[in-house]
């Protein structure tokens, strides 16, 4: 359960991280690739209260996963169309692979395999 709240607690915190980041996308995207991204953020932190609260996780935890990849896949198109600076991109892309890495540990743990210790 611990791990649980240690990744909505990394969700939360990419969320404060991203929300000043994308007020300074230009105007206008703000109704296109910015109402994406934070939708797509919204989609994860609910996925990830709901996994915690349901007794089959799976299906969740792979709705997460999938969440976290069209997440990452935005914010790789926000730095390539230059909406997004170098920095903050190295930042937010290294949340996102976190969080990645304690989700799959987490679907490990649902699907009956211990989690590996990673180096």
């Amino acid at each position: 359960m611990a791990d649980e709240l240690k990744l909505l607690q990394k969700i939360f915190d990419m969320m404060e991280y991203a929300y000043p980041a994308l007020q300074q996308f230009p105007k206008s995207e703000k109704f296109a690739l910015v109402t994406d991204i934070k939708h797509s953020m919204d989609v994860l932190l609910e996925r990830c209260i709901e996994a915690q609260k349901k007794y089959y996780k799976k299906t969740t935890l792979q709705d997460m996963d999938v969440e976290i990849l069209k997440l990452r896949t935005y914010v790789r198109l926000s730095h390539k169309l230059g909406f997004l600076p170098m920095k903050k991109y190295e930042v937010w892309s290294g949340m996102l692979v976190e969080m990645g890495k304690m989700l799959g540990g987490w679907l490990k743990t649902v699907n009956g395999q211990p989690a590996s210790h990673r180096d």
